[in-house]
């Protein structure tokens, strides 16, 4: 595991690490697979409805195209909870975290594309085909934007105002390193002179 600056670092232990990141994942995973559970459901009633033998091959391509990869993606969202239930008190608690972490990256760009299909398709039936290509673009932009190049963004920030600014300890002043390191003692009285003081370096 990475190491953290001490201030930054939770005083955590690798395992103790381990559990709260995947509660966090967790936690992650609930807010896309509801998203994908409200897209899934609208595919399959897609399907029923009055006006779905109208569509022409490239709608039909699309729709299950979409289809496809919205359950692709429910898949991938609900494979952590499946691999931390087959190795629950086994010792792999950092393993899990770490391959469900990559699993939920890929649900992410797997649904970016489920989004896109999805948009297209309604757009291409409703107002046609040059609409419901700019509009699955659009959403493909978008998705990206957010999903992945905020992230980026923020991250590269984050990192730039660390070592800009951060939490590091200020390095002490010359001059104070310099009055650590000098040692005054007493000169040679002389008469008629008064008691000075004569700065000699320490070796």
């Amino acid at each position: 595991m990475a190491e953290h600056s001490p201030c930054t670092a939770r005083g955590e232990t690798p395992l103790q690490r381990a559990d709260r990141n995947f509660v966090e994942l967790l936690q992650e995973l609930r807010v896309t697979q509801t998203g994908v559970q409200i897209l899934f459901a609208f595919l399959l009633s897609l399907a029923f409805t009055s006006r779905f033998p109208s569509l022409d091959s490239v709608q039909r391509f699309t729709y299950v195209s979409t289809l496809l990869l919205a359950v692709l993606a429910a898949a991938l969202f609900t494979a952590p909870a499946a691999l931390h239930r087959s190795l629950f008190q086994q010792g792999a608690k950092p393993r899990i975290v770490q391959v469900s972490s990559r699993l939920a990256t890929t649900g992410l760009i797997v649904l970016v594309f489920a989004f896109s299909g999805s948009v297209l398709l309604v757009v291409d039936v409703t107002t046609g085909r040059a609409g419901g290509i700019a509009a699955g673009a659009a959403t493909f932009l978008v998705c990206v934007g957010l999903w992945g190049v905020l992230p980026r963004l923020v991250r590269r920030a984050g990192l730039r105002g660390a070592v800009n600014g951060g939490c590091e300890e200020p390095e002490p002043a010359v001059e104070e390193a310099a009055s650590q390191d000098t040692l005054r003692i007493p000169a040679p009285r002389r008469e008629g002179a008064s008691r000075r003081e004569v700065p000699l370096r320490r070796r």
